[in-house]
């Protein structure tokens, strides 16, 4: 049998497959080097087959129905399927190509189906039925429990108790939206790579950081614009041209090229999309007994229900909207200093933003980066991981890479043991998508009682190098080299015995991740990994205090950014099924309803809020206001004992960070604090008390 493939040469189902061979490399780090676009789909369909197989091989046991015949037999299924997914789907969100688009829109289905044939096994459900019934009298561990009521609630979730008829309906609704979602991932990255800003006037650089033109010249060079200077919709790109360019005209032209991404009703516009996903979800939740998807979403996650999101983005939306028009205030003030009489426009908040803040905390960009080299702040960033949890990062010049650029470490705890291996590429490419991450070519479970470490992988769009510089970060670079750590950290102390109990909710996924950027501006922290990248100067006193003065400025355009498309991210999925919407007049008649002032955007307008329509925070993004009142809370405990105290990181490690989903969430929390989190120190922290 030959497998049609879509890229290179048909592979033969005899011939050799990396991805369905035992790997030799160190760690079984995938051995990227040998693994080509044509063999993902043979690998997929055998890794698919593979584990029908074995989950129907479940359903038929012909002994009586055990925990251990029953749900530690599923849980142990599939490790092939997650193996080549892994591969492939990381490598899809960081080095994709149109191949590997269209590979992901063709295997979709036939995962989502398998899913389905899984969830809706009326054998299978009645074995886990019979087992659950008798679950108090096996004399079962915590654990051993806790998988059985997560197995169970998917099963539930997934369509388990439907109708015949209302399966074969969600059977449908699945494999469309496994299909819409990356078409939509895809259109935005189409989208963000289409634009460029040429520039040909010196003067409208400004007072833009020295690497950032060095990098926009290198781009033109690239292009063939010897002279100019290439600006992208890259964050690297983007941001700083809106902060430092004098020019208002192209900053209306670049901050309008990336608001209408998605959006020109041509081959990548995604309203179409995104309505119908909003549709199709809302008729998955009523199957399910759900008035709404945000309902469905939510009661599997701390919040619970829709009402109670609201309520936390309802407590901040009024205070950061008064700091919000304090700010916009200020910086008319300063538009009008200037001698201009034009008002306040979202292309301008950047740019006079700044000059308030220099003149205003005398902190300059230009004066901090240098200070921020991308190699200093991965040591501190890994120190600070060394201080709380003792684990060292020891770089591996001979673990396989998927790029050039990639950099790979072996993670050792304390006493020298193996933790797992860690790969970082920290610079935007065309196939690389916007924003930044972290994730596992292989997630930690235990396995015939032993401990399988994971490989963790953190992707982000830094800054490049330029000239002889070495990559020279914005604050804003740091704070999320350090909030992707931490969910690395998350993923490297692990100690989850089960693979089904390795994810958290959704809104508890952030506090790993948001309670590591505290450390990042913290003056102690500062002193010892920010250093000038010339003459390894430390970072001066009177920097950081510069620094620890302007924390709090601009959180109103901050939050009113994002606590915006939260409610934008709810209005979606409270939809209920059949709702006529045009997706434009929507979104308007959302941000209209919470009265969002025009002078800020939504941080993401809906044909490019992929964290909802192409990734796993539909009817989530407050989740990281959510998780934001657990870290802050969280943090108030290191401050209280000390940044480095031994007893509050050995809790925090114990309690959250190996248990992943072996407990219920709100309870690892009290473990750790004591108490249930309180909402104040995040008001504090984000200046709206």
């Amino acid at each position: 049998m030959v497998y049609v493939c879509l890229g290179g040469a048909p592979v033969s189902a005899g011939s050799a497959n990396p991805l369905l061979e035992e790997w030799s490399t160190p760690f079984g780090v995938p051995p990227f080097d040998s693994i080509r676009t044509e063999h993902y789909l043979p690998a997929y369909q055998e890794a698919l087959a593979r584990k029908r197989a074995e989950v129907e091989a479940i359903a038929a046991h012909p002994e009586a129905p055990t925990f251990a015949n029953t749900y530690e037999a599923l849980d142990a299924a599939g490790e092939l399927l997650e193996k080549v997914n892994a591969v492939f789907s990381h490598l899809n969100a960081a080095e994709t190509n149109d191949q590997m688009q269209d590979l992901a829109r063709e295997v979709a289905p036939l995962k989502a189906a398998l899913n389905d044939d899984i969830l809706m096994n009326e054998a299978l459900f009645a074995r886990l039925e019979a087992v659950w019934e008798r679950r108090d009298s096996l004399g079962l561990a915590p654990v051993q429990l806790r998988l059985m009521e997560e197995t169970r609630k998917d099963f539930v979730r997934g369509g388990a108790k439907l109708s015949p008829k209302d399966k074969e309906r969600l059977r449908a609704i699945n494999a469309e939206l496994s299909v819409l979602h990356p078409t939509f991932s895809d259109n935005v990255l189409a989208e963000t790579n289409a634009f460029r800003l040429v520039v040909d006037d010196p003067a409208a650089l400004g007072e833009m950081p020295e690497s950032v033109v060095e990098a926009a010249a290198a781009t033109a060079r690239e292009a063939g614009l010897e002279g100019r200077w290439v600006f992208t919709l890259q964050a690297a790109s983007l941001w700083p041209f809106l902060t430092y360019s004098p020019h208002r005209d192209l900053r209306r032209q670049i901050l309008q090229a990336y608001l209408d991404r998605g959006h020109h009703g041509d081959e990548h516009d995604n309203k179409p999309i995104l309505t119908r996903i909003a549709e199709l979800r809302a008729q998955k939740a009523n199957l399910l007994s759900y008035p709404t998807y945000a309902d469905y979403a939510l009661a599997d996650r701390m919040a619970g229900t829709p009402e109670r999101a609201r309520d936390l983005l309802d407590r901040l939306w009024e205070p950061a909207q008064a700091a919000a028009r304090r700010e916009a205030a200020d910086l008319q003030t300063m538009i009008r200093r200037e001698g201009y009489d034009f008002a306040l426009e979202p292309w301008d908040w950047r740019y006079y933003a700044e000059k308030v803040r220099q003149e205003r905390y005398h902190v300059d960009d230009n004066e901090l980066r240098p200070f921020f080299p991308l190699e200093a702040v991965i040591e501190g960033a890994y120190g600070v991981a060394g201080r709380l949890y003792g684990v060292r990062f020891v770089e591996r010049t001979d673990l396989p890479k998927y790029h050039p650029e990639v950099r790979t470490y072996e993670v050792l705890d304390a006493d020298g043991s193996h933790l797992g291996v860690f790969l970082v590429d920290y610079h935007p490419r065309a196939g690389k998508r916007f924003g930044a991450w972290s994730g596992e070519y292989r997630n930690q479970y235990y396995r015939d009682g032993k401990d399988v470490r994971p490989i963790v992988v953190n992707v982000g769009n830094f800054t490049r190098p330029a000239g002889n510089a070495p990559a020279l970060l914005t604050m804003d670079e740091v704070e999320t080299l350090f909030h992707e750590l931490g969910h690395g950290l998350h993923s490297l102390l692990s100690r989850v015995r089960y693979k089904t109990l390795s994810d958290v909710p959704g809104d508890f996924v952030e506090l790993p991740s948001q309670i590591m950027e505290n450390w990042a501006l913290e003056p102690e922290v500062l002193k010892e990994y920010a250093r000038h990248w010339q003459t390894g100067r430390a970072i001066p006193d009177t920097l950081i205090d510069k620094l620890q003065k302007a924390k709090k400025f601009n959180q109103g355009f901050a939050n009113v950014e994002y606590l915006a498309a939260s409610y934008l991210d709810l209005a979606w999925h409270r939809l209920a099924p059949g709702a006529e919407v045009d997706a434009t007049a929507f979104e308007a008649e959302a941000l209209a309803e919470i009265g969002l002032m025009p002078e800020i955007p939504v941080r993401y307008r809906s044909p490019y809020f992929q964290h909802i329509f192409s990734g796993g925070y539909a009817a989530g993004y407050y989740n990281y206001v959510w998780a934001d009142v657990l870290s802050a809370d969280a943090f108030q405990a290191f401050k209280e004992n000390g940044l480095f105290d031994p007893a509050t990181a050995r809790a925090f490690r114990t309690h959250i960070l190996e248990q992943g989903g072996s407990v219920e969430a709100m309870e690892m929390y009290r473990r750790f604090r004591g108490h249930e989190p309180s909402v104040e120190p995040l008001l504090e922290k984000r200046g709206l008390k």
